[in-house]
C-alpha cells in the first residue's frame, strides 16, 4: 500500500494547510483530498513534485510504501508470473 506523507511532514514544518496550496499551487480541495485520505488519494507526479518542492523535501519522502500480502484485483498463482509472449 502507497500512502501519502503530507499531512504529517507538513505539520513538522509548521506549513498550514492553505499556505501549503498557495506555497504549491495547488487547489485547496485537492489537497484536502490527501490530507483526508493519504492512503487512496490518487495523485499525480506533477503534484507531488510540487508538494516535496513547496515542503523542501523530495519527492520520496512524501511516500510510505507497504507491500500488501496480495494487490486487490490479482489472483494467488502460486506466485507463477504469467510467460511474456514471444516477440515477432
Amino acid at each position: 500500500m502507497i500512502r501519502l506523507k503530507v499531512k504529517e511532514i507538513a505539520a513538522k514544518r509548521k506549513v498550514g494547510i492553505g499556505r501549503l496550496s498557495r506555497l504549491a499551487d495547488i487547489d485547496i480541495k485537492t489537497l484536502r483530498r490527501i490530507y483526508r485520505e493519504p492512503e487512496s488519494a490518487n495523485t499525480r507526479l506533477e503534484t507531488l513534485n510540487k508538494l516535496a518542492y513547496a515542503l523542501r523535501v523530495d519527492a520520496r519522502d512524501l511516500l510510505d510504501y507497504e507491500r500488501d500480502a496480495q494487490p486487490p484485483g490479482l489472483q494467488d498463482d502460486d506466485d507463477e508470473l504469467p510467460e511474456m509472449p514471444e516477440k515477432l
